[in-house]
């Protein structure tokens, strides 16, 4: 394809799918640090999120906002959720005309509760709005090892042109219209896995972590229905790969926080120990509250943020759980 592709954040896994993109099409990543373009440009890598790891050797790096955006045919957003609001005013000013905009953000925005497709469309109206999400660990990927994602969007045309995009040999990419229940899957299964992490602290066995998993998957499901998702989308990529694979990789930001916390340190020394950002601890809360208005029941997420943000220890959350009524295992669908 004739395209040229800008990806923003110079993170993990904007760094990795900006290195997907470049096997296809001509790739420039922003990196807000200088040195951090340099050693991409000098030594295809990117040691600050991703030593040891040698990126493809096309991709080109620049700190230059502008320079990026400008050349841009498709823009992937690779920045947290707290962030991705003002990066895209600022990408704004460069953005040329129905450029389509791609989420790698597995985040909720915290105030207004919106997913990044409902942000990218407030901020830049007319622009197509995707999403790339799925069970995907960054350095797995850039090791080689076979990986599965989801681009996710309204416009089947659009979609067509990003699975190309992104698909490699080893990278297959699906499409899904459910942009709804694939934005929510990527942001809710974070906060499962900081309970996945938070049992494996506690020295719980593998019975416990089955369980946290699958109960966590039916909560998750629960939410994302009520909230438009589609029930299928939960049992694929986006739902129930991402949720496996983010509790229990030890590449798994998200889980680290749990276990961090399961061991017993604070969620303060946990966040000031990492370099890159765990969105479940963000995201916690904003369950609660959607939770509160569609009237579901979240248990998990309310014990993680209990910890996160409450000051609860995890093995008083732990056995909060325990405690927690049970019922149907699955509850009946609404067949409207």
């Amino acid at each position: 394809m004739r395209m040229r592709v800008g990806v923003i954040g110079g993170g993990s896994w904007g760094t990795t799918v900006a290195h997907i993109t470049a096997h296809n099409v001509e790739t420039t990543l922003w990196a807000r640090r200088d040195d951090t373009a340099d050693e991409i440009n000098r030594s295809h890598r990117n040691s600050r999120y991703l030593d040891g790891y040698d990126l493809h050797p096309a991709l080109r790096a620049s700190a230059d906002l502008g320079e990026v955006v400008r050349q841009a045919d498709v823009l992937v957003m690779g920045v947290p959720s707290h962030a991705y609001r003002s990066t895209l005013e600022a990408v704004s000013d460069h953005l040329r005309a129905w450029v389509p905009i791609v989420s790698l953000t597995k985040g909720l925005e915290q105030g207004s509760r919106l997913r990044m497709s409902e942000v990218t469309n407030e901020v830049l109206p007319g622009h197509p709005a995707a999403v790339l999400t799925g069970p995907n660990l960054a350095k797995e990927i850039l090791a080689g090892d076979a990986a599965a994602s989801v681009v996710a969007t309204s416009d089947p045309v659009v979609a067509l042109r990003l699975q190309q995009l992104f698909a490699t040999s080893m990278f297959r990419v699906y499409t899904n219209h459910d942009v709804v229940g694939c934005e929510l899957g990527g942001a809710l299964k974070n906060v499962i896995a900081i309970a996945s992490g938070m049992a494996d602290g506690l020295g719980t066995g593998d019975n416990t972590r089955a369980a946290v998993i699958t109960r966590g998957l039916a909560e998750l499901s629960r939410l994302g229905r009520a909230m438009g998702g589609e029930e299928i989308t939960f049992a694929g990529l986006a739902g129930m790969g991402d949720l496996i694979a983010t509790c229990i990789s030890p590449h798994s930001r998200n889980r680290h926080v749990g276990e961090q916390l399961g061991r017993g340190r604070s969620i303060d020394e946990v966040i000031a120990s990492m370099n890159m950002v765990a969105e479940g601890v963000k995201t916690a809360p904003v369950v609660l509250d959607l939770a509160a208005e569609y009237g579901v029941e979240t248990p998990i997420a309310d014990e993680v943020n209990g910890v996160c943000h409450l000051g609860r220890a995890a093995d008083v959350a732990y056995r909060g759980l325990l405690r927690h009524q049970t019922g149907p295992e699955r509850e009946p669908i609404d067949p409207a």
